[in-house]
């Protein structure tokens, strides 16, 4: 599609009526539609996220993400909607999706597109990786638009890139609540039990973090009630309740399962004491994005064994100031325990 041609498109769908356009001013606030929401690889749309499942072996991840992705793609009742390809050694799963975005319905009208595409799972321990690709449109059965050209930053952000452009904002913030559902089903997947259904609805407009998201206990860390736990004085917490090594060290800053910053301390970490309080220290390597961290006052840090999909130890933390690391060392982050939970 040539400028001039998209440029007239753009203007024929600011002209349309104000009752098919009405949506794209249901919600003010379009500040996580702005710049990045839609990335690009090599000039092309891909919508990624990285799921962390400490202890989960490869084929468990598999058959997970397998039934979830056949189900979910069957869900659409088309024959053009479903998986395509399994190889269960390399842990690869590829599918094709049919399916309806619906703008805007009512009574009087229905204003929706055709969304084609394609999606990726790639398997390994522990961790796994989904791949939304290859976004077409059709609308109104012949017009066809590719996400390249019609939901990029390029075309459907204003120059200052701080308002989406009124003809293509329904499109893309729907694309991107489309890949932020499908990465909450993912994660409701891999962290489902397997008596529990594969497939839910997620929340509407499910804000997916940026991160990795790290699968875990299904247990909010502050309830009260934590199944399987039992409630432990931070100040009685055993000197081996955390043995790198034997397995991993998770952080998690939010309370939102579905807008939390998850992160491994691929550095290690420990507890210990700090002025007599009990404390836990988390290290980042050096490579490893921090922001989060730094701008966290409260947290929890989660140790998962070896092999094990629920961690031994949950803990609520209360950050320390810490003095700041050299260039290119590991961040050393120290957080005091108020709470804490062993199994």
């Amino acid at each position: 599609m040539n400028r001039l041609t998209h440029l007239f498109l753009v203007l024929l769908l600011a002209c349309v009526p104000m009752g098919i356009m009405a949506q794209d001013n249901d919600d003010n606030d379009d500040s996580r539609y702005l710049v990045g929401a839609v990335p690009e690889v090599n000039g092309k749309v891909v919508f990624s996220k990285e799921f962390s499942i400490p202890g989960m072996s490869q084929q468990q991840i598999f058959e997970r993400m397998q039934k979830w992705l056949t189900e979910r793609l069957k869900a659409n009742n088309n024959v053009d909607s479903r998986v395509v390809y399994t190889d269960a050694e390399k842990g690869t799963i590829a599918g094709v999706g049919e399916e309806w975005l619906v703008f805007k319905s009512s009574a009087l009208s229905l204003d929706r597109t055709l969304l084609n595409y394609q999606i990726t799972i790639g398997c390994q321990p522990s961790k796994c990786l989904v791949e939304v690709e290859k976004i077409r449109y059709t609308y109104r059965e012949k017009e066809k638009y590719t996400a390249e050209e019609w939901i990029t930053d390029k075309y459907a952000l204003n120059k200052a890139q701080t308002k989406l452009v009124r003809g293509l904002a329904k499109w893309r913030k729907k694309t991107v609540d489309f890949a932020d559902d499908i990465f909450a089903e993912a994660t409701k997947a891999l962290s489902a039990s397997n008596s529990q259904p594969q497939v839910e609805k997620a929340p509407k407009k499910a804000a997916v973090t940026s991160g990795p998201v790290v699968i875990g206990a299904a247990t909010p860390v502050s309830s009260p009630d934590m199944p399987g736990y039992r409630s432990v004085a931070p100040d009685q917490l055993p000197a081996g309740a955390i043995q790198m090594g034997s397995g991993k060290l998770v952080i998690a800053i939010g309370k939102d399962a579905f807008n939390m910053t998850m992160m491994t301390a691929n550095a290690g970490g420990s507890l210990g004491k700090v002025s007599g309080k009990p404390v836990v220290f988390s290290i980042l390597s050096p490579d490893q994005p921090y922001e989060s961290f730094e701008k966290a006052d409260t947290y929890s840090v989660r140790f998962y064994p070896t092999n094990q999909t629920e961690p031994s130890v949950i803990l609520e933390c209360k950050k320390l100031p810490a003095a700041a690391p050299m260039e290119g060392q590991p961040r050393t982050y120290v957080g005091e325990i108020v709470k804490a939970w062993m199994k």
